[in-house]
């Protein structure tokens, strides 16, 4: 048990630790962190655990109301981590495309059986190209954007962009927005954008586009 005296110590080794959550954070997306460090404080008779506390700021998850404002207001900048096929079909103008996966051509034997694979069935029914994690993404970004960039992250369903704000962090950018959900929930109109498509229906392509316009002819034929 610890007499006051030790008490007094303890909690005096917590109070100047203390770091502050930077303006830039969304209260919502931070949390309190306990972490021990790595040397004690003796005395006599006992050895007291130094503990400190810090808070680590997360990352800043917006809809697409709020991101237009941290566009227009905050001065962000959008990077697209989507694969070229969805971006070609829809992105939002004048963004920035790192994609966070590319397309795999590679020609070893297990790589192209399972292109062959993956063409057959998602390449077909859905129109998803068969990627690989892109080893230039990180420093595609940094030889574009400074660390002190404000960045709002952008993908078709929000886990890539997810991903990316996790390896844009670790590598020194400070300030990362992303879309909930990605840019699917994004409602027409909502950005200016360049494509074929809406920017929510930039992710659909394949059999699958077409599926729903069968199912309508067949319905009316049998009616």
């Amino acid at each position: 048990m610890l007499n006051s005296s030790s008490l007094s110590h303890t909690m005096g080794g917590i109070g100047p630790c203390c770091s502050t959550l930077p303006s830039r954070s969304n209260p919502r997306t931070s949390w309190l962190t306990l972490r021990t460090v790595p040397h004690r404080r003796t005395y006599p008779g006992k050895q007291v655990l130094q503990r400190k506390v810090g808070i680590k700021a997360e990352i800043n998850f917006v809809n697409a109301e709020e991101a237009k404002k941290l566009i227009a207001v905050d001065g962000y900048v959008i990077v697209d981590v989507r694969d070229k096929s969805q971006f070609d079909r829809a992105h939002i103008k004048s963004c920035y495309h790192v994609p966070l996966f590319i397309e795999n051509q590679d020609n070893d034997l297990g790589t192209i059986i399972k292109r062959t694979v993956h063409n057959n069935f998602s390449g077909l029914f859905f129109g998803l190209p068969f990627t690989k994690p892109n080893p230039e993404f990180v420093q595609s970004v940094k030889a574009q954007l400074s660390p002190q960039s404000k960045l709002l992250l952008v993908c078709q369903e929000g886990l890539r962009s997810t991903a990316a704000a996790d390896k844009l962090d670790k590598a020194g950018f400070e300030n990362i927005a992303c879309i909930t959900s990605g840019l699917q929930s994004v409602k027409p109109g909502t950005f200016e954008s360049v494509g074929s498509t809406e920017l929510q229906d930039a992710g659909k392509a394949g059999l699958v586009t077409i599926q729903g316009k069968i199912s309508a002819v067949l319905g009316t034929v049998l009616i």
